[in-house]
């Protein structure tokens, strides 16, 4: 039996073919990734009493995947999140990006990871997989160097979903893959999220201005709303309001976490917290060797007109992200993470979202 199977799942307005790649393992779990930015469609994971839902939102049609923005599912680079001024110095030189939020360059730029068509190399078998290559080229939205990408896609036979990521490059460049599915535990037009319980082994967040830009503090998630190192709702303390004015900025979360432990550097891929919807038994763990994760409540999802899978409207905090990446803007801050990417170094990262029940 091939645990792969192959779909066309539309076109783009330009004509361009989208293909689906289902992922499936002895449990029967499922999961949909197209050729299109490397785009989780669906995800179909087991409640307690071995129902599937599909737990991440995402578009029926290719083309309203096009049209929209919030970068459902896909895979972000060269830099995911956001970048100050849309510019930074490297060894001596300075490079201009693509400015697409504002002044500031956000998820990759005007054509980031998101929208490119990557090159897919299947692997079956009870565990399977789909590498996923592309090479963005020197000056592609601005960054330099020829940056040689490959994330490949596990699914593992205990319902974990496995990202890894590797990159090489010519010349120094920043870089900070992630992915950026909106999960939802209780199936994707469940409702809210607010109810779902969410442990993040972070002792500290990032405080941004009114452009979410990092000011450079680090702030101490003790006593605050952003304090998820013991398990609650995210609704607990949901207060976008002059109560806390870093969530008043974003309307809620959309703050970069730091894990108490910093960056694995020993080979490992530490579990770093858990999401949980109590009604349907759901838990996806969080492992990775990354450093940090945006915890991002979904404040800008807002009927636009391109509904999603099944004609679903999209209404805020109705799915929520976790995106395990470096920290935001580093560039631009000496004691940040170093998001450079150097000749001769490799960029190796995993990432993965285990699905278990109570």
């Amino acid at each position: 039996m091939k645990n792969i199977e192959i779909q066309s799942l539309g076109t783009l307005s330009d004509g361009r073919a989208v293909t689906g790649y289902w992922l499936t393992n002895p449990a029967g779990m499922r999961v949909l990734i197209s050729d299109l930015g490397g785009t989780i469609w669906q995800l179909h994971a087991p409640d307690r009493d071995g129902v599937f839902a599909d737990v991440v939102c995402g578009y029926d049609d290719p083309r309203a995947l096009d049209a929209s923005e919030g970068y459902l599912g896909a895979l972000i680079g060269r830099f995911g999140n956001r970048i100050g001024g849309a510019s930074f110095d490297s060894e001596g030189k300075h490079y201009t990006l693509y400015a697409n939020d504002n002044d500031n360059h956000l998820h990759g730029g005007r054509v980031g990871f998101d929208r490119r068509f990557w090159t897919v190399e299947t692997i079956d078998g009870e565990e399977p997989a789909l590498a996923l290559s592309l090479i963005s080229p020197d000056g592609e939205e601005g960054y330099p160097g020829t940056l040689n990408v490959t994330v490949t896609y596990t699914l593992r036979r205990d319902n974990a979903l496995v990202l890894h990521y590797e990159a090489t490059t010519d010349k120094t460049t920043p870089i900070n893959l992630t992915n950026h599915a909106y999960f939802n535990l209780g199936g994707y037009a469940s409702g809210t999220v607010l109810d779902h319980v969410l442990c993040l082994d972070a002792d500290s967040y990032l405080q941004t201005d009114d452009a979410l830009i990092p000011t450079g503090v680090r702030v101490p998630v003790e006593g605050t709303p952003f304090d998820f190192r013991k398990p609650k709702t995210v609704g607990q303390d949901f207060t976008p309001d002059e109560r806390s004015r870093d969530m008043q900025i974003a309307g809620g979360y959309d703050h970069c976490f730091n894990f108490a432990s910093g960056e694995a550097t020993d080979g490992s891929v530490p579990l770093r917290g858990y999401l949980e919807h109590t009604a349907s038994g759901r838990r996806m763990e969080l492992y990775t060797n990354l450093p940090c994760v945006q915890f991002y409540s979904g404040n800008f999802l807002v009927d636009d007109g391109n509904m999603l899978k099944g004609g679903v409207v999209k209404q805020k905090q109705m799915a929520l992200c976790l995106e395990t990446q470096k920290m935001p803007d580093s560039m631009h801050h000496e004691d940040f993470t170093d998001v450079m990417l150097r000749p001769g170094e490799v960029y190796d990262y995993t990432t993965v979202y285990r699905f278990v029940t109570d």
